[in-house]
């Protein structure tokens, strides 16, 4: 069958999660976190086996290269085994080890969206500071180990606008071109690894006026964890930073008035402080910690850094401002119309 007849498979992969779907869906097919658990005895047998034993070493490198997971998968073989290490194919939005995320992709094209590569056109996101050299080994793998008949690879920002656009122009009851055509707008894209601040004109980034902020999602957890650890509550000590990560995506959200938010919480305590109910994998034994001042506290680093780290101290609505004023000054009146918030850590809840 031709392959425009087929939807084109979308993979969106993130510094902390990978998103994976097929065109025309309303959400992706899968959202799994961006691992894979390696069986490294495999790889000692590779190593460790001499020249001369050729077969022994062939065959310890097929089974390293047959044997691993992705994804939570990945995590739970990780957690209950001592075989596995856990390699995370991109550090700050950038790729850095391409063995590790040909691997992922094979897996996230046969096992999970069980699905032909050589039957589908394909969608990937890049980050908006990616080299022409990352584009190119991307290119590389998807024709020449997946046999792909064709490769889009979009700017991950300029694809939310277009999504932005595209849902705004679904809601209007009049179809008018005008008014959500010219993809023109402010990304402010905050992931797990590298958040940017992005200038889009006619769908085109203006490179020279991309801002870089220096705390991600992962630094929120890092302070939601600090918090709750200095708080007294008892994290267990191999779980924390998923307890953290998970009273984050569960109940962090975002103050319009941080100081009224202390005495809603001092004056009844009971109504806004909640709990958080676990077991401890090791021993089974059932815990709970209470989740209380850490629900707004953690986000509010995007607005006063300082809490967080002392090394940068320019909040986000800032950078988006130094962002506009950076670009060329007859497109600044339309940005500042525009301000997409992408990536799950801009979608906290406002109160």
């Amino acid at each position: 069958m031709d392959p425009s007849e087929r939807p084109a498979v979308v993979f969106d992969n993130g510094t902390g999660y990978s998103k994976l779907g097929f065109a025309g869906n309303s959400e992706p097919s899968f959202t799994i976190p961006t691992v894979v658990a390696v069986n490294e005895s495999f790889l000692d047998q590779s190593e460790q086996c001499s020249s001369a034993n050729w077969l022994a070493q062939y065959n310890a490198g097929v089974m390293a290269d047959l044997d691993f997971f992705i994804g939570d998968e990945a995590l739970s073989h990780f957690k209950s085994s001592g075989l596995y290490s856990l390699r995370s194919p991109i550090r700050h939005g950038q790729v850095n080890d391409w063995d590790t995320m040909e691997r992922f992709w094979q897996q996230s094209i046969f096992n999970y969206l069980r699905c032909n590569p050589e039957e589908h056109y394909f969608l990937l996101t890049d980050s908006p500071v990616s080299t022409p050299e990352s584009r190119e080994c991307m290119g590389e793998i998807m024709f020449e180990t997946f046999n792909v008949p064709g490769l889009y690879i979009s700017v991950q920002s300029v694809l939310s606008l277009s999504a932005g656009f595209a849902y705004l122009k679904s809601l209007s009851e009049e179809d008018s071109e005008d008014s959500v055509s010219d993809m023109t707008g402010v990304v402010v894209d905050i992931g797990d690894g590298a958040p940017h601040i992005v200038p889009v004109v006619n769908g085109y980034v203006i490179g020279s006026s991309i801002k870089s902020f220096p705390l991600s999602g992962s630094d929120v957890t890092q302070f939601v964890m600090q918090l709750l650890q200095e708080r007294g509550e008892l994290l267990p000590p191999d779980d924390a930073l998923d307890i953290a990560r998970r009273v984050k995506e569960t109940y962090c959200y975002t103050p319009s008035d941080i100081v009224k938010e202390f005495k809603k919480h001092d004056s009844k305590p009971s109504k806004y402080i909640k709990q958080w109910s676990a077991i401890k994998p090791k021993t089974g034994v059932p815990y709970t910690i209470d989740v209380g001042y850490e629900r707004f506290l953690g986000p509010e680093i995007f607005f006063h850094p300082e809490m967080y780290s002392a090394d940068f101290s320019t909040p986000l609505p800032e950078l988006i401002d130094s962002c506009v004023q950076s670009a060329p000054i007859d497109t600044r009146r339309a940005l500042y119309k525009v301000l997409s918030l992408s990536s799950a850590n801009t979608s906290k809840n406002r109160k």
